[in-house]
């Protein structure tokens, strides 16, 4: 039984493309042509937000020129660099209006202390109310979940020490997520993030990967690699409390699934289902 308010109901009235990074942009291009395609096909209005990339408008045009490339005729580039930039109501109902809103890669912290309670985040999230959908790649997965992954050394063994976190941008609640997943050995550190709270769903995504979501939050996994989810809620031990910064991380019972494309996922019952077999 779902039993989520109304307003958090409508928080999640449009559907996200959450992308692990380094997505296919010569090929087939499975990935971008499926964010197209949710956002309204050729008719769609795409608005590509670069804030996070060290050069913003080099990263926006990029894409411009690719999601014309695959056939969009309306896309527009949104790369602010400061909050004065953000807050320029200029470009408030070109992004308001938009049937699909693209995050770049680059550092998700730029995304949050440049965007965040600013003019143009109130255009994001009035366009996600009313369905739009959202995608973002690398940094710009990072940012989609309450709290955002900043840093970590997948390195190491896991401890409190070697994980950075913050406030994210919260389209995606109750989950948070981790991009180039398998290619940087990132399961440490997310798992370090779900012994921190067991009730939020670990996600790693690979690269050339996404994570399909649906307004009632049931997924699908596209692309060439895989997605890791971890699930906390029954963890029977963990010394994440009691332990000082420096101390490996004790878990036990964790359950771990691991989804190639052709694989969805129920965020709400945490069950993996096999799409093809259904």
């Amino acid at each position: 039984m779902n039993d989520k308010t109304e307003e958090e109901k409508s928080k999640l009235a449009g559907s996200l493309l959450i992308i692990g990074g380094h997505e296919d942009k010569v090929g087939e291009c499975v990935i971008l042509r499926r964010f197209i395609e949710m956002a309204g096909g050729r008719d769609s209005r795409i608005v590509v937000v670069a804030t996070a990339a060290e050069q913003p408008r080099v990263v926006g045009n990029e894409y411009r020129d690719l999601f014309s490339s695959l056939g969009v005729a309306a896309v527009a580039i949104m790369a602010a660099t400061d909050r004065e930039m953000a807050n320029q109501r200029d470009q408030y109902e070109v992004i308001r209006q938009a049937t699909g809103l693209f995050f770049t890669g680059g550092d998700q912290l730029r995304l949050t202390s440049i965007l965040g309670g600013s003019a143009v985040d109130a255009a994001i999230r009035a366009a996600f109310t009313q369905g739009a959908v959202i995608a973002g790649t690398s940094a710009g997965a990072a940012i989609m979940s309450d709290t955002m992954i900043v840093s970590g050394d997948a390195n190491d063994t896991p401890k409190k020490s070697s994980l950075i976190m913050a406030q994210g941008m919260g389209f995606l609640s109750e989950g948070v997520v981790d991009q180039h997943f398998a290619q940087r050995g990132r399961i440490n550190r997310l798992l370090e993030a779900v012994a921190q709270n067991p009730h939020v769903l670990g996600i790693g995504i690979d690269e050339d990967t996404a994570l399909v979501v649906g307004p009632d939050r049931f997924c699908q996994v596209i692309g060439s690699q895989t997605v890791t989810i971890i699930d906390g809620k029954n963890i029977i031990y963990s010394n994440i409390s009691e332990s000082n910064r420096y101390q490996p991380l004790a878990i036990s019972n964790v359950l771990l699934h691991i989804l190639p494309a052709g694989f969805g996922f129920d965020l709400n019952l945490r069950l993996p289902v096999q799409l093809a077999a259904k």
